[in-house]
C-alpha cells in the first residue's frame, strides 16, 4: 500500500487520481480549496485538507497539516489556464493568476512536502504541460500559460538538487477532457491518470529533474 498526496484534487485530473490510488487500496491524503472539493475528496475515502495553492498563507499552513507523514508518491497537480497570445500584453492579474497558481504555489508546497518523500525514498511529481515543451512551440496560443509551466519545469529540475532522496519529476498529462482541456480532447481523465501512474511506477533515480510525458518518454532538449 502506497501513500499517496494529491495537490490540487477538487475535480479532473487531481480527483481522477485519488479515484484511481484509492481502487488500488492505497492511503490517499487530497488538498482542495472549498467545500465542494473536500465532499468529492472525502467520498472516495481519501483524507481531505483544504489548502489554496494560489494563497500563500494557504499553503505555508500545508506543513503542519502533513506532520509525521511520509509520501511515497506526491503529486502537485493543481494548475489554471490561459489562452491569450502574443498580439497583446498579458493583463496583470491574469499573469499573477497563473503564475501563483502554475508556479509560486509548488515553490511553496516543495520545501514542505519534498522532505516528507525524501522520508520514503518516493516521488514527486509535477503536471506540466506538452505546451510547455520548447522544441515543439507552433503558435503563441496560451503563452502566459506556456511561459508558467515552461518554469514550472525548471523549478523541479533545480529543486531536485537539494532532495537527492527523492525523484522529482515534471510530467505532461497530454491533452485530456477537462474543464481545461475541453471536450474535444482525445483522453479522457481515466486514460491520462492510468498512464501517468504506470510511467510514475517505472521512474527510477535516471529520471531525477525530468521532464515526461504522460507515456513516460522524455522531451527532449526543452
Amino acid at each position: 500500500m502506497k501513500n499517496v498526496l494529491v495537490i490540487g484534487a477538487s475535480r479532473g485530473i487531481g480527483l481522477e487520481f485519488v479515484r484511481q490510488y484509492r481502487e488500488y487500496g492505497d492511503r490517499v491524503i487530497a488538498t482542495a480549496r472549498d467545500d465542494a472539493g473536500m465532499k468529492r475528496i472525502e467520498a472516495m475515502g481519501a483524507k481531505a485538507l483544504r489548502v489554496d495553492v494560489a494563497d500563500p498563507a494557504s499553503v505555508s499552513g500545508l506543513g503542519w497539516q502533513l506532520d509525521g507523514e511520509k509520501f511515497d508518491v506526491s503529486l502537485y497537480v493543481a494548475g489554471v489556464y490561459s489562452t491569450a497570445g502574443a498580439t497583446q500584453p498579458p493583463a496583470q492579474d491574469e499573469f499573477d493568476r497563473v503564475m501563483r497558481t502554475n508556479v509560486l504555489g509548488a515553490m511553496q508546497a516543495i520545501p514542505q512536502v519534498a522532505p516528507l518523500v525524501e522520508a520514503a525514498g518516493g516521488r514527486f511529481a509535477f503536471l506540466s504541460s506538452q505546451m510547455a515543451y520548447m522544441g515543439g512551440t507552433d503558435s503563441s496560443f496560451g503563452w502566459t500559460y506556456r511561459v508558467s509551466k515552461t518554469a514550472l519545469n525548471m523549478v523541479v529540475k533545480a529543486a531536485q538538487q537539494d532532495y537527492p532522496r527523492a525523484v522529482m519529476v515534471a510530467i505532461s498529462p497530454g491533452w485530456v477532457q477537462t474543464d481545461m482541456g475541453g471536450p474535444g480532447a482525445p483522453m479522457t481523465p481515466e486514460q491520462s491518470v492510468t498512464w501517468m501512474r504506470r510511467s510514475l511506477d517505472g521512474v527510477t533515480a535516471r529520471h531525477k529533474g525530468a521532464f515526461l510525458n504522460y507515456d513516460g518518454r522524455r522531451f527532449k532538449g526543452w
